[in-house]
């Protein structure tokens, strides 16, 4: 070996040298060859329905080989009856079934010939049967005595195996066959002893031919069987035959074999057939028939016996068989026998065959020939089909130099003219076995049969195999090479098979290329070329991998494939479970989908665990990705309960675990149920952890139990078990006394003792009562006890609210529980009879204030204290001095303590105010009223602010006063600043009007065509309050109109008109609901006036009368209209309204409620549709600080029990119409 370096890279060079090749593939037909035998017919029967009979031989060879037929060993001329059709090159002929053609009957021989040899067919043997008939005689009756043997002989005429014979009546019923009536193998029927009851005329033997699908029927024989009677005897017919059967009493007697065959005979058997051997014996009583083997190995299995123990059957017959059989046939008077010697032969089988080949000029070559068989077969050389002579030394011509023996023939220095067909036939009486053997001396150039050119593809990863298929003689030299080098291929991953293929493993895409294979003998040299190409390998991932599904839930299997794009159309997936394909459609009603990539399962069940494979197929490779799928599920119900260590208060409960289902059990409950007090109803009893599946159990007295078991996983608990057997346990005093003893609440002088009641499984045993004692707490006295069955004892009588010990005892019918514990409880209360004094105020501000008090004695209380109220009700305004209506309002302080904080009090106001205490039964008297008042505060927010005009730099502002002054008004802050739609703002101007009774003002000095935005809030000497806003747009420059008021509208009417227009005028026409709060629009529209020669069709309207009382009417309509709206109003529905954010909130605004805006409503109007829905906004202040844990309980909010706060203020609403002068361009006002 040498390494050379080339353009194309290190190429490792080894020459691979193959010897003969050529003896392991078939001779192309190009090449000239002896003939050889394709196919044959073999034992052939020419059955009468059938229309002809084909005898079949096929050569193959070059030259074409031309056939000759033998018939029985003679020539035999094709073209010698007009009814035999032959075929053109080809030996095949057929014989027509017209006429008499038993003369085809015979054992035929095929000869195929040409110049180089003969081959010759093994012999064809044709069966030409006859129809079988049984022959027309006349049977005479058979006339016998009773107990006498009698044989019915059938004599079946001859056919075409199988035979089966059958004894029939007339009527088609089968005769009886038993141990005294049988039938022999050869058909005839055997009577050991005849009975009155076998007398019939109608015995009929049917043999069957099914291969010739023939049956047919021997004419019927007659049976007499008569009684044998004594000449002297007179007795009663019973008595004759009673006496015949006495006289007719013999030992048996074989038939079969017969006594003329002696003691002994002869059966020969061809291994692996079928060994029969029969006895039938005759004599009275029935003899009974017994076997045996009396030399040689006894047969592994019992022999099997046939027809009443009569045939000994032994299929399958090997050399272990051979031996000495006996039969024996007894009954009370004696027995017989008979030995079969049996021999194993076996016709002539092949040990070694000879074998022919293509041999090149000048080789040497052995034939072999050997066969045994029994008796040892003799061996016959025939060349090209005629008889070789053993004893002479082998000469050219007719073959090469060698020698022949029995066994073998042996040639040296073959020549071409050496071919022939070397035929060796080995027989035996039992058959004649025939082996052929083609020795092709050939002397030339190679031949590639592969095509030139072919395409090979394959994956990476995967062996390619590159054909180059030979035929030479002498064999050829085979080497294969890559692209342009010359130099053969090596290393471990090329591998060239016999046959030429070269083997590339384990594939790489650097594969890929172009491929010669060289052959070359002394004759010649061939070549051809392939292409590889490497494809990618298929790759498979089944995702989710191995997934834990709860049993009816849902899995979604999703099969996700690379493959090389060149391979999508021969791209194929499907799924299997468990290795069995799964269809592509649905399965069980659409449970289970199959589309593809994905396996989706709905409602898992546990039949659906298994592994679950997604195959990948294209047309050079197959993967596979698995993925198990585990369905988990509740255990399934223990089993087999059991119970041992009975005990008085224990017993052990033991138990089979049912299927985990893949969750591990993680607990076991054990459950009861007693069927004394709550029969049916199954409570718990203990639980076992883990997998354990036994339990002590501790019982209790008195209780009839029955036993369940519940396994628990992770994924849930299984159904109970099947109950255990019922365990009673014996009576007891009880073991524990009742429990949470209490004294609740009752009348002033009583006390009312309750305690939970022990359970039914408690109780230990019958009479339970509970023994109640009583005293005093502090006072030296005796207990005072009572017995009750009850769960409650009421004491009158007592004093109120007295503290006494008290204890509870279970007792029952065999005795008392143990000692119990002593509870203090208190008799019954009263309400408290004192009030709280020293009360006192301090004012935090002006809506809250600390109220401060003295609790009441204890023993004043008389009972639990549960708090204090505090109550409070408005006296009168110090504005205006009014007095008000008292409206009381009260807080509830939990606990014992000695202040509160009151807030969402009325600024600027006189209040009076109480403290009592309470406790269970109710309030105490209070306090004598204490008298406060409230510091002035900020106002709230003024009613309205309306834009009366616009022009182009300046604008008037209207507002109301505002709903609640909370002290002397000082004047009102007015704020503007200009902003717009991108909610950028300019700095505030701050205007301040000290005249409180001023309600409006002109701002001047605003910019043309600008949005502003304006606030208005009211002041007091404690600070001002919120504002109120509204936005607006001032007029264009240069613009002009005369702005109008707006008009009311009747919500029924269908049109208004507007008058005092002027011609030719632009005019903007907005339709709004009446009360115009959030400025939104029903309708609006630019419309243009028409121009003054329009006017004259409408000049003196104005001045008709009738005009003018519409107008009238209208006017006072809309006034009753406002005027009942402007009192609805008043009452109260509520709009939400929002307002743009608060730009600028008052710091100085101090409330302690949060003031809402709600949403304005007319009572009897609805929004109308299309109307924009309104915003809605929340300004909040604080106005302290306190802690919120002083406040109490009451109807202006929510406390906790320690009395935080924990509600909300809400503060009323005030509403107000809007009015605005509006212009050609928009200068109506826009709300925020």
């Amino acid at each position: 070996m040498e390494m050379l370096l080339s353009t194309k890279g290190i190429t490792i060079c080894l020459f691979f040298f193959v010897l003969s090749l050529a003896a392991a593939i078939e001779i192309p037909l190009s090449v000239v060859q002896l003939p050889t035998i394709t196919e044959q017919s073999h034992t052939q029967v020419a059955y009468p329905f059938d229309e002809d009979f084909t005898i079949k031989c096929e050569a193959r060879g070059n030259p074409q080989p031309t056939f000759n037929w033998t018939k029985d060993g003679k020539p035999f001329d094709l073209l010698s009856d007009p009814r035999i059709v032959a075929s053109n090159n080809s030996g095949t002929f057929v014989i027509q079934n017209r006429g008499i053609i038993t003369n085809f009957q015979g054992k035929y021989r095929c000869f195929a010939s040409n110049v180089l040899g003969t081959a010759m067919s093994e012999e064809i043997e044709l069966i030409v049967p006859s129809v079988p008939k049984f022959p027309k005689e006349k049977i005479e009756p058979l006339d016998v005595e009773h107990g006498d043997s009698v044989i019915l002989h059938c004599n079946p005429p001859k056919g075409i195996p199988p035979l089966h014979i059958y004894w029939m009546n007339i009527d088609l019923q089968h005769i009886p066959q038993d141990e005294r009536v049988s039938m022999s193998l050869k058909g005839d029927l055997y009577f050991a002893n005849v009975e009155e009851n076998d007398s019939r005329s109608d015995y009929c033997c049917f043999a069957a031919f099914p291969r010739l699908r023939t049956i047919v029927q021997k004419m019927p024989m007659t049976l007499k069987v008569s009684r044998f009677k004594h000449a002297n005897d007179s007795s009663s017919p019973n008595a004759a035959v009673t006496k015949a059967n006495f006289i007719k009493e013999r030992k048996p007697k074989l038939l079969i074999p017969p006594e003329s065959a002696g003691s002994s005979s002869s059966v020969t058997v061809i291994k692996g057939g079928v060994l029969l051997l029969e006895c039938i014996a005759e004599g009275l009583p029935t003899p009974h028939l017994s076997w045996v083997k009396v030399t040689g190995n006894l047969p592994k299995d019992e022999p099997e016996t046939e027809n009443f123990g009569k045939i000994l059957k032994i299929d399958q017959v090997t050399a272990a068989d051979e031996g000495t059989y006996q039969c024996t046939a007894s009954n009370p008077m004696g027995r017989a026998k008979h030995e079969f010697h049996v021999h194993v032969e076996e016709p002539p089988r092949w040990i070694k065959e000879p074998e022919g080949g293509v041999y090149s000029v000048g080789t040497n070559l052995v034939l072999l020939c050997e066969a045994i068989g029994n008796p040892e077969p003799t061996i016959q050389w025939k060349l090209n089909g005629m008889p070789i002579d053993s004893k002479c030394k082998v000469q050219r011509p007719p073959f090469g130099g060698g020698r022949i023996s029995a066994r073998e023939i042996s040639l040296t220095n073959l020549q071409l003219q050496d071919s022939a067909v070397y035929q060796c036939e080995a027989s035996n009486k039992h058959g004649t076995i025939l082996a052929s053997a083609n020795v092709n001396v050939l002397n030339i150039a190679p031949l590639i049969l592969t095509s030139d050119g072919e395409n090979y593809a394959t994956v990476v990863g995967y062996s390619a195999f590159l054909h180059c298929e030979i035929f030479a003689s002498p064999a050829a030299d085979i080497r294969w090479t890559k692209d342009d080098s010359i130099e053969p291929l090596s290393t471990l991953r090329y591998e060239l098979n016999k046959n030429g293929t070269l083997e590339i493993k384990e594939t790489k895409k650097e594969d890929s290329g172009s491929y010669a294979c060289w052959a070359a003998n002394s004759v010649g040299k061939r070549a051809i070329t392939a292409n590889l190409d490497i494809r990618d390998a298929t790759k498979l991932v089944v995702t989710p991998k191995n997934p834990r599904v709860l049993k009816l839930h849902s899995i979604l299997l999703k099969c996700q494939s690379e493959y090389d794009s060149h391979l999508k159309h021969s791209f194929k997936l499907s799924w299997r479970k468990d290795g069995d394909e799964l269809p592509v459609n649905s399965m069980e009603g659409g449970r289970i989908i199959l589309d593809r990539d994905t396996l989706f399962i709905s409602s898992v069940t546990l039949e659906d665990q298994g592994v679950y494979t997604c195959v990948a197929t294209t047309s050079l490779d197959s993967v596979t990705a698995e993925s198990q799928l585990i369905v988990l599920d509740v255990p399934d119900p223990p089993e087999d309960l059991q119970l041992s260590e009975h005990q008085n208060r224990s017993v052990r409960l033991s138990w089979k675990a049912g299927a985990s289902h893949n969750s591990p059990i993680n607990e076991s409950i054990i459950e009861f149920e007693e069927n004394r007090w709550e029969p049916g109803r199954w409570q718990e009893l203990t639980r076992v952890p883990g997998n354990d599946t036994t339990a002590l159990l501790s019982l209790a007295p008195y209780v009839n139990y029955q036993f369940r078991v519940v396994s628990v996983n992770a994924v849930g608990r299984s159904q109970p078990s099947k109950p255990s057997l019922r365990y009673a346990t014996p009576p007891a005093a009880p073991d524990k006394n009742p429990e949470n003893i209490r004294v609740e609440a009752s009348e002033p002088h009583e006390m009312v003792m309750k305690w939970e009641p022990l359970k039914p499984v408690e109780r230990n045993g019958p009479g339970l009562e509970y023994k109640v004692s009583w005293r005093q707490r502090g006072v030296e006295a005796d207990w005072n006890e009572e017995t009750v069955k009850k769960h409650s004892l009421t004491l009158r009588n007592t004093p109120t609210f007295v503290p006494y010990e008290i204890k509870v005892q279970a007792v029952n019918n065999l005795g008392s529980g143990p000692e119990p514990n002593v509870t203090i409880g208190y008799s019954g209360e009263d309400v408290p009879d004192a009030a709280p004094s020293g009360v006192s105020v301090d004012i935090v501000n002006s809506t809250l204030v600390k109220v401060f008090w003295f609790g009441i004695p204890r023993d004043r209380v008389r009972g639990h204290l549960r708090g204090y109220k505090v109550s409070w009700w408005k006296t009168k305004s110090m504005l205006d001095g009014k007095r008000h209506h008292p409206e009381k309002h009260f807080l509830t302080f939990v606990g014992d303590r000695n202040y509160g904080m009151i807030p969402g009090l009325e600024p600027f106001s006189e209040f009076r105010l109480t403290v009592l205490a309470y406790n269970a039964k109710g309030d105490g008297p209070e306090s004598s009223p204490v008298v406060f008042e409230t510091p002035e505060g900020v106002p709230e927010q003024p009613r309205f602010l309306r834009i009366l005009n616009f022009d182009k730099d300046s604008v008037t502002l209207s507002w109301g006063l505002p709903k609640k002054a909370n002290g002397h008004l000082t004047g009102y802050i007015l704020q503007y600043q200009i902003i717009n739609e991108t909610h950028e703002i300019g700095p505030l101007n701050d205007i301040s009007v000290t005249n409180r009774s001023t309600l409006s003002w002109r701002l001047s000095g605003l910019s043309s065509s600008t949005k502003y935005k304006f606030y208005v809030k009211a002041c007091t000497v404690k600070g001002c309050g919120k504002p109120v806003t509204e936005e607006g747009l001032t007029m264009a420059q240069g613009s002009k109109g005369i702005s109008k008021i707006p008009e009311a509208v009747n919500p029924t009417q269908k049109f208004h008109p507007i008058e005092a227009l002027e011609p030719g005028t632009e005019y903007t026409v907005r339709l709004v609901t009446k009360n115009w709060v959030d400025n939104n629009s029903i309708f609006e529209d630019v419309i243009e006036t028409r121009g003054r020669a329009y006017a004259g069709i409408y000049d003196g309207i104005s001045t008709q009368g009738w005009f003018i009382g519409l107008m009238c009417a209208i006017a006072l309509l809309t006034l009753l209209l406002l005027t009942i709206c402007f009192v609805r109003r008043n009452k109260g529905g509520k709009y939400s309204v929002k307002e743009k954010e608060d730009l600028h909130p008052d710091p100085e605004a101090q409330s302690i409620k949060d003031e809402i805006f709600g949403e304005y409503s007319d009572s009897d109007e609805k929004p109308l549709k299309g109307s924009l829905q309104s915003i809605n906004g929340d300004i909040k202040a604080t106005e302290s600080a306190d802690s919120l844990v002083d406040y109490g309980e009451g109807e202006h909010g929510m406390f906790n029990e320690d009395g935080s706060f924990i509600g909300a203020y809400s503060g009323s609403k005030e509403k107000g119409s809007v009015e605005s002068t509006g212009s050609s361009t928009a200068t109506f006002p826009l709300h925020a």
